[in-house]
């Protein structure tokens, strides 16, 4: 025989996982969320009073937001365009102000330019 392990399949520390090893199982609650697209999805949570339940769940097929109300499920989220820094700034000024800014900002590199 040329080197190898006298037990084969084996691994230090492995060895019968049973209940008595590794403790008892926490007890578990199981929630239902359904989702816009009618996805039903089941993550479990552990049953403790300390432990708070979300309101909602991503569902993993579709990604929207999942409720527990299977008949009112979440909307879906709105998806807003990019903005450019332009777009931002033309919400916040009306183009009177901006043509003020932009005379008022010649105005000071025309005098400096000027001295």
């Amino acid at each position: 025989m040329a080197g190898g392990s006298a037990i084969k399949g084996s691994r230090v520390g492995a060895g019968p996982m049973g209940e008595e090893e590794r403790g008892e199982v926490a007890p578990r609650v199981t929630i239902s969320y359904w989702c816009t697209n009618g996805h039903e999805t089941r993550p479990s949570f552990v049953d403790d009073p300390a432990t708070t339940v979300p309101v909602e769940w991503d569902c993993p097929r579709c990604g929207l937001p999942a409720g527990m109300d299977p008949m009112n499920p979440p909307d879906a989220p709105r998806n807003e365009p990019y903005k450019t820094h332009l777009a931002y700034v033309k919400e916040r000024r009306s183009d009177q102000d901006g043509a003020q800014l932009l005379e008022e900002a010649l105005t000071s590199l025309r005098t400096r330019r000027g001295q």
